[in-house]
């Protein structure tokens, strides 16, 4: 059969059946088992679709994402954010968009302990917006600093998507997690500068607050003892994999048992919350592994049909320059990352993006940052961006539309700090290299 109808074959059936509303995972390995029967072999392609996703699901580097997750779970109900917004608010509360700022800054430090978007989003949701609201902040700003700061948490390591990126890509998680730092500190910082600007040309979108609320300098460094336990947990995970001390896998362990020290100060180890922590752990991970399923046997039937090396030669046969095909993937992902999971579309378009970026001889570790500032951008961008329907679900008296309305200013933050990062690599590859020597 002609190689171009396999691959419409391929992926027009995916596209079709995710518009049904079949689960990603489940779309993808089912269409894998019927193609697999046509193309390779019949039924003994079932058993190497079963040894392919074993051999996937047992790679060291995946021991990580539980750990992970487990400890965005433990800060999710240990209640750590109304320390940290208590610090933001004695420190940054007397300056005009002082609070919007602050609160992107507690989404950085959230971002380096958790790994996942939702935590961020969701706590200061409900921490962080009613207290803006109250000292007069305007709402689509509030929303936007929440939500733009929420996805900073797969950017700014350790993150569940630079795992998966890695087990795809076959590079270094931990090269990946020390790429995304700086990238992760220039979004935050433009985030913040956005903030502060918008309320200094516009004060009645973030006043400061009056003086006669204002704390002193004692209140003020009081306030700082919240943020030791927080602290020294980033600096365990993050310190322990840049000095080789420790794999990500290892230092996720650490993590998860400092993150329990944490929660156990805090006095929140109760048994509904324990319950409530392996449970959010069981579910993100169940759906994370049934898409990788999928993804190895979609992986895998895109292989064997040739449609993956046909896609690259095809790519690489272009007479466009490598940088304009770069761009024409990252914009192609973009889109698909507006429709769904940004885990699903990276396992759907591996596939096809790595063996041509292979081939481009692209370092993989710079497009991983790139890619991974890409689904920050997927998780904002509507209609289906996976934080707007976190924030609807934490701030239900705000409209979809508000919420959409309020992201664009940080979705063209987020693409300005992609294109900082094409510009200069070096952003990316600096603290890897350092590492490494």
């Amino acid at each position: 059969m002609d190689i171009a109808l396999v691959g419409t074959i391929l992926f027009g059936s995916l596209v079709l059946f995710m518009a049904l509303g079949i689960p990603v995972g489940f779309t993808m390995g089912g269409i894998s088992l019927i193609l697999g029967f046509v193309f390779w072999d019949g039924l003994p392609s079932i058993d190497g679709f079963v040894l392919g996703s074993y051999s996937k699901t047992t790679q060291a580097v995946l021991t990580a994402l539980p750990l992970y997750i487990f400890m965005a779970a433990i800060l999710m109900y240990s209640d750590l954010a109304d320390d940290l917004y208590e610090v933001v608010y004695r420190w940054f509360g007397g300056v005009r968009g002082g609070l919007a700022a602050g609160t992107t800054f507690i989404s950085a430090v959230f971002a380096a302990m958790v790994g996942v978007v939702s935590v961020s989003t969701a706590t200061l949701g409900m921490v962080a917006r009613p207290s803006m609201l109250k000292r007069g902040y305007d709402d689509k700003l509030t929303l936007g600093v929440i939500m733009a700061g929420g996805t900073l948490g797969i950017l700014i390591p350790p993150s569940i998507v630079m795992i998966v990126f890695a087990s795809e890509a076959e590079v270094s998680a931990g090269a990946l997690f020390m790429g995304g730092v700086i990238p992760g500190i220039v979004a935050a910082t433009l985030f913040m500068i956005y903030a502060y600007i918008v309320c200094l040309l516009n004060p009645e979108k973030g006043p400061a607050i009056p003086k006669e609320e204002r704390f002193t300098w004692k209140e003020k460094f009081v306030s700082l003892k919240s943020v030791i336990i927080p602290l020294a947990v980033i600096i365990v995970v993050l310190g322990s994999i840049y000095l080789g001390v420790a794999t990500p896998t290892e230092a996720g362990a650490v993590g998860a048992v400092g993150s329990l020290v944490a929660a156990g100060v805090r006095r929140k180890l109760t048994l509904p919350n324990l319950k409530n922590m392996f449970l959010m752990t069981a579910e993100l991970l169940g759906l994370i592994f049934w898409i990788l399923i999928g993804a190895v046997a979609y992986a895998r039937i895109v292989s064997v049909t040739g449609v993956g090396q046909a896609f690259a030669e095809l790519i690489t046969g272009v007479d466009l320059n490598r940088w304009w095909i770069l761009i024409f993937m990252i914009i192609f992902f973009l889109i698909i990352g507006m429709f769904i999971d940004t885990v699903a579309a990276l396992l759907i378009t591996a596939p096809f993006f790595i063996p041509a970026l292979h081939a481009m001889q692209f370092d993989l570790v710079w497009f991983g940052i790139i890619f991974v500032i890409a689904c920050c951008v997927g998780n904002l961008s509507p209609p289906f961006g996976v934080s707007l329907f976190i924030m609807k679900g934490v701030a239900e008296d705000v409209s979809i539309k508000t919420i959409y309305s309020a992201v664009w200013p940080f979705v063209v933050l987020l693409l300005l700090s992609m294109i900082i990062v094409m510009i200069f690599p070096q952003l990316v590859t600096w603290l890897p290299e350092v590492m490494r020597n």
